[in-house]
């Protein structure tokens, strides 16, 4: 396993200890799924796919336990061949409340006709999709990390065992 897949597990608020390449795996898919539809919406600028997806990002944020990627995930590809995982940890639930947010307003602008608005929006996001799916990097997750980090001092020994932005 690369450092940097490594660094993405923990970014995502799992214990260094349960890294893998399986758990790797299962949390890529989450954003592959994402970055295909936000690419679906880009190309047909329809602000009913990205209020579409906001709805569900925001229907796993507050009922993760009933996330539809990960219960897809968990019942046809992880069956077979890999262990399921359980409920996300707090940086990853607030990086789907990030994701949900841009792409409410990414909706919201092409409902309003805001079209240069909207194409800075869908930039961004897919400037974000890139550097998951690339980079192994998640900006949310990273300043979830980083504000929590601010507001605790328990942070300051988290930090020494391993930075995870």
């Amino acid at each position: 396993m690369r450092e940097s897949q490594s660094r993405f597990i923990r970014q995502l608020g799992f214990p260094a200890a349960v890294a893998s390449d399986r758990l790797y795996a299962a949390l890529m898919f989450q954003p592959r799924v994402i970055g295909a539809l936000v690419a679906i919406g880009i190309f047909s600028q329809s602000a009913w796919v990205f209020l579409a997806l906001s709805a569900v990002l925001v229907w796993s944020t507050l009922v993760p336990t009933r996330n539809p990627f990960d219960g897809f995930y968990n019942r046809f590809v992880a069956r077979p061949r890999r262990p399921s995982f359980g409920v996300a940890p707090a940086p990853r639930l607030f990086a789907q409340a990030m994701a949900a947010a841009a792409t409410f307003a990414t909706g919201a602008t092409l409902v309003l006709g805001a079209t240069k608005t909207a194409w800075v929006l869908e930039a961004l996001m897919a400037m974000s999709i890139v550097a998951v799916l690339f980079r192994d990097f998640c900006g949310p997750a990273c300043l979830y990390h980083r504000v929590r980090g601010l507001l605790s001092s328990k942070y300051a020994l988290a930090a020494s065992a391993g930075r995870v932005c």
